[in-house]
């Protein structure tokens, strides 16, 4: 992956980001290194809030401290119900959910290895009907 972030600009990221989370009692916080895995991402950041309403406010605070940071949020994911809100800073992904939901949806397990990624690639109709015949 081309660097999206100097390694001190995604520190200071990640510094913020886990600052946040601190500052608004996030659980469970825990940093990925998946730029060996992917090319739209370096860092995913996964912490669980203790409600719906604790992780939009989570999801809130990190928003607004990465705009004061320079760090411009790409795009934001989840409603104002869901378990489970993304924020998208470039080379960090910070993923905030409920205990519920980060057991089942597996991140930590999904992003351990290639080996993982690749079982959830999809197969194009014409290798499926040859696996058939």
């Amino acid at each position: 992956m081309s660097n999206t972030m100097t390694n001190e600009r995604l520190e200071a990221c990640l510094t913020l980001v886990k600052t946040a989370l601190d500052d608004m009692k996030a659980k469970n916080i825990t940093v990925l290194n998946v730029e060996h895995l992917t090319d739209v991402m370096e860092r995913i950041v996964i912490a669980d809030g203790t409600s719906k309403r604790h992780v939009r406010a989570m999801a809130d605070s990190v928003g607004a401290e990465a705009k004061l940071g320079g760090f411009m949020p790409l795009g934001r994911e989840g409603g104002n119900d869901s378990d489970w809100t993304l924020i998208d800073l470039g080379a960090v992904v910070v993923h905030m959910m409920t205990p519920a939901a980060r057991e089942f949806y597996d991140l930590e397990g999904l992003w351990s290895s290639a080996e993982n990624l690749a079982e959830l690639v999809a197969v194009p109709r014409e290798k499926k009907a040859g696996r058939r015949n």
